[in-house]
């Protein structure tokens, strides 16, 4: 049933309550994606302030997205069976509180600790949020605008943070840990007022109690086991231990989930080629980005000598586009379909990729690094609200959550693979001295993998694009009272 939030107004106008909500939703997504990227250039000076040690710095990044990635499929379902705004506003006023904490901890184990929790969090927020816009707002143009704006508050985020952990940091580390806590507040005030409220889901046959246990701890696993793999070794007996067990656990949860009646993940969701296109191009959108941007740092910091401020400000651009295209994107789906932006965005992201080979210890920031950057902010642009408006499409809205749930993790599994993939490659060629050239020269075949993920992504999504170019007619009879004639119309329908 359509909510009374999805009517605009007479002159086709959202109303201010519909620009509201959408709002208190972006502000919580665009929090996901800040912490995940502000955090990255603080680390040199947490790790002098609370004396702690390398490996001990990984677990600070590592513990938030060992959360964020291991819940999500618990936290999209959850938002279902529980009520989308409850689970919502509860994960944001655990988030702040976290982020809160991480900002006036003096132990590193704590520190930690709180990261674990914001990720935990924003396991739930995500997959709640997502599945109340598309619940709240119409299938179509209304929830093709409303997931444009909301996506690109995501990547937004994600940009604004590099920028603005180098201003942050430049004052104290624990600023940036500070600054989601307040406009989580503020999100959470306006939320209670804002969103609409959201009936627990009926007839859900019970609770899948093993299913949660058992696809919780496997996605934990998961993540942790490629999260140490690089530092313990992919050829250890403990990585090799570890991803026999995820194997194990996964396979079992499979089991479950086609015998249980109220599945944590209705599997059959899988068996839409559209929705698996989705998922595994979402794994390599994001997967491919988060490794070219760890090697696109360490080239500007470590190489070329660049501070943090200088690093995030050469991102930007990529940023700046996906924020000016957030009104626009709407209107561009409707016009030409997800499956042909994801397409053409693939196409700008690998040539983005391959430009960035170019690149010598002494670029030319707008000749070298600046067209890549600029091709990439364009591909997002394209890619991200897309495949967020193709998976949620034709789900119903009692399975929204799960969806989302599991759009996310795609995201969080993929970005966590690829990234560890990319290290261990550059890890691989990494010179015994340290002369630059030689540096360089081993960054490159981590580029060229980045490169090849993006290139999977595309191959992934152009069966789809031959799908949506077939047609189907759908022939309507009319009836004339004056005449005993029937007319037919012939209507086609774009798939």
């Amino acid at each position: 049933m359509t909510s009374p939030l999805t009517i605009p107004a007479s002159d086709g106008r959202w109303t201010p309550r519909l620009w509201g909500t959408l709002l208190v939703l972006c502000a919580a997504m665009f929090l996901d994606a800040l912490d995940v990227s502000m955090v990255g250039v603080a680390l040199p000076s947490i790790g002098s302030d609370l004396d702690l040690s390398t490996s001990a710095l990984q677990w600070i990044v590592s513990g938030y997205i060992l959360g964020y990635g291991g819940l999500l499929l618990l936290g999209g379902r959850t938002a279902d069976l529980l009520g989308r705004r409850q689970v919502f506003l509860v994960a944001l006023g655990v988030f702040a509180l976290a982020s809160l904490l991480g900002g006036l901890v003096d132990s590193g184990p704590l520190l930690i600790a709180s990261r674990f929790i914001k990720g935990l969090s924003a396991a739930f927020t995500a997959p709640a949020g997502l599945s109340i816009i598309t619940t709240t707002f119409a299938e179509g143009p209304l929830r093709n605008r409303a997931l444009s704006i909301y996506t690109t508050c995501a990547a937004t985020g994600f940009s604004m943070g590099l920028v603005l952990s180098g201003l942050l940091t430049e004052a104290s580390w624990r600023l940036t840990m500070l600054l989601p806590a307040p406009i989580a507040l503020i999100a959470l005030v306006a939320g209670l007022k804002l969103l609409p409220r959201s009936e627990r889901e009926k007839d859900h046959n019970g609770y899948d109690v093993p299913g949660a246990i058992l696809g919780t701890a496997s996605m934990l696993l998961l993540v942790y086991t490629v999260v140490q793999a690089p530092e313990s070794g992919w050829g250890s007996v403990r990585t090799l231990l570890s991803f026999l067990a995820v194997a194990v656990m996964l396979t079992v949860f499979v089991r479950i989930e086609l015998r249980s009646a109220g599945p944590l993940i209705r599997l059959g969701v899988l068996r839409s080629g559209t929705q698996l296109r989705a998922q595994l191009g979402a794994m390599a959108m994001f997967g491919s980005y988060v490794g070219f941007q760890f090697l696109v740092t360490l080239y500007m910091q470590s190489l070329l000598g660049w501070s943090a401020l200088h690093t995030a400000l050469a991102f930007l651009p990529a940023g700046a586009i996906v924020a000016l295209s957030a009104t626009k994107m709407g209107a561009i789906v409707d016009r030409f379909g997800t499956q042909r932006l994801i397409v053409v965005g693939f196409v700008l992201m690998i040539t983005g990729y391959a430009l960035f080979l170019r690149v010598s210890l002494d670029p030319t920031y707008a000749t070298l690094i600046l067209p890549s950057m600029v091709l990439i902010g364009g591909a997002f642009a394209l890619i991200f609200p897309s495949l967020n408006i193709q998976a949620t499409n034709g789900v119903e809205d009692h399975e929204q959550g799960m969806v989302s749930g599991l759009l996310n993790t795609s995201v969080q599994v993929g970005g966590a693979i690829f990234l560890a993939v990319v290290t261990a490659v550059v890890t691989a060629g990494a010179p015994g001295n340290a002369d630059p050239q030689a540096v360089l020269d081993s960054y490159r075949p981590g580029l060229i993998v980045v490169t090849a993920i993006a290139g999977a992504g595309l191959l992934i999504t152009l069966p789809g694009l031959r799908t949506r170019r077939r047609q189907r007619s759908v022939v309507v009879a009319k009836s004339s009272q004056s005449t005993s004639q029937e007319a037919e119309e012939r209507v086609t329908v774009r798939d």
